[in-house]
């Protein structure tokens, strides 16, 4: 690419990640020429350096886990079980690799070019293009989707240096394991990757400003999840404020202040994993006139993903919350269809969201208060694991799902559940939420025995005062 060339294209969208290569397929689909300008790796950090990686290190460090705690109990029985980084990383790098090369296939059968580069708007109708040998390329379009997605933030005084103190990127990289860690943020990231190390033997400590772990979702899921993690041997220090990091070689000492007042924890690493930011900068968005919030760096945009600039779109992490690939995979759908004059629209009732810990941590919709604070006459039961078939056979009792409805009309309004698969059906809630289902309705769905999708079921029942698998109450105390 080295010198200066110019290209036009009817659709340039800038990112790879899920938000832009969706919006790039179905662009393709619907016949227009699109380039993708990428600067790194397809897929973005979701494939790259977030979802997908961290799944496959989960997904291993639960398997050496499950072995060594229950095995003997399931008369699975292992001498000398072991965990070796070095194979894991090759076998998740694999996963990686082959989901990249996925993407890539799927933009080729949409006709859509791939251009490596990074890529800074010149103007509401241009783009100019960096490649790595350092040549330029001038790309003029007629619409364009802003994807570029978002980065890791930090604190002063606990910037990353790759080696001692360590992002979620590098983490993921690690070329062995520490002793010990301490993860300065207690979100998905730092609960998700903070209990894969503790599941392979690593001395872990979490240590989370606001008063829960994963701050926002259902407090429930919060104090189930602790109580796991500290099972497993992990320190969790919530409503507890990073004060100060002294580096020295081959350790870390960070002093914290929380409700017991000022400590030193001290650990050979500490993972920062406090938040994310949109990457807005240096993309030269204000030469193209579109419109950035100056506090939180997203784009503004509409619910077909306009922004400020009619002709360009923003989708995915860079748009607005919350920062998921599957609301990014959507976003980017609609954005490729207003480009194609469709009629479509980003709009929900219930986003979702799972947290890939151990119990599996799923939540859509309104928890009661929040639904209380929008007007309805909530009530919420609690439907456990320990009466489903499923989690016996599985050794996999721990969890629960609770449902709230609306006591006025029936109508569902949120379901969050903890324990094994809750992630897997927690997408049907969702669509039943969207359908604008009642609590009736899923409860007189069929669904197939045994799985862990009857507790679903099973909670809509209880909550209609039906019970069949616990004990039911007496009549009229449809129960809590």
């Amino acid at each position: 690419m080295a010198g200066t060339y110019a290209r036009s294209c009817e659709v340039a969208v800038v990112g790879g990640g899920p938000a832009g290569y969706m919006a790039a397929i179905r662009a393709g689909q619907l016949g227009k020429n699109v380039l993708l300008i990428e600067r790194a790796d397809l897929g973005g950090e979701c494939l790259n350096r977030g979802c997908i990686p961290s799944k496959a290190l989960i997904h291993a460090a639960r398997l050496y886990h499950a072995v060594r705690s229950e095995g003997p109990e399931l008369g699975v029985t292992v001498s000398d079980p072991r965990f070796e980084l070095a194979a894991t990383m090759r076998w998740k790098n694999a996963v990686v690799e082959k989901e990249r090369q996925g993407v890539a296939a799927l933009l080729r059968s949409a006709g859509v070019t791939v251009l490596p580069g990074e890529a800074r708007f010149t103007g509401p109708r241009s783009l100019d293009v960096r490649g790595a040998d350092g040549g330029h390329e001038r790309v003029d379009f007629a619409s364009a989707v802003i994807a570029t997605g978002a980065v890791p933030t930090t604190l002063p005084g606990f910037e990353t240096d790759g080696a001692t103190v360590v992002n979620a990127w590098e983490l993921l990289a690690l070329p062995t394991l520490p002793r010990s860690i301490l993860v300065l943020g207690g979100g998905v990231s730092g609960c998700e990757l903070g209990e894969f190390l503790a599941r392979v033997g690593v001395e872990v400590t979490i240590v989370e400003l606001l008063p829960q772990l994963l701050p926002g979702i259902e407090p429930d899921l919060s104090r189930e999840l602790t109580a796991e993690l500290e099972r497993l041997g992990v320190r969790v220090r919530v409503a507890t404020r990073a004060r100060g990091l002294t580096r020295s070689a081959g350790s870390l000492a960070m002093e914290v202040e929380g409700p017991g007042g000022r400590e030193t924890l001290r650990a050979e690493r500490l993972f920062v994993t406090v938040g994310k930011r949109p990457a807005t900068r240096d993309l030269g968005l204000e030469d193209a006139g579109v419109a950035v919030d100056p506090k939180s760096g997203f784009v503004g945009v509409d619910d077909r993903m306009r922004t400020s600039v009619p002709h360009i779109f923003a989708a995915g992490d860079v748009a607005r919350p919350p920062m998921l690939a599957h609301k990014s995979y959507r976003e980017g759908i609609v954005a490729a269809e207003a480009i194609a004059g469709l009629a479509t629209r980003f709009e929900f009732q219930a986003m979702p969201s799972v947290v890939f810990t151990d119990p599996e941590l799923a939540t859509v919709g309104l928890s009661k208060p929040e639904a209380e604070g929008r007007g309805y006459r909530a009530r919420e039961v609690r439907f456990p694991y320990a009466a489903l078939g499923r989690a016996h056979a599985s050794h996999a009792t721990r969890g629960w799902v609770k449902l709230v409805g609306d006591e006025g009309g029936g109508l569902l309004l949120g379901v969050h559940a903890a324990g094994e698969s809750a992630g897997e059906f927690v997408a049907e809630a969702a669509h039943a939420i969207e359908m604008g289902a009642t609590v009736r309705d899923v409860a007189l769905t069929v669904h197939p025995h045994p799985t862990f999708s009857e507790a679903l079921q099973e909670a809509a029942l209880l909550w209609l005062g039906e019970p069949m698998h616990v004990a039911a109450r007496r009549s009229g105390d449809r129960g809590r």
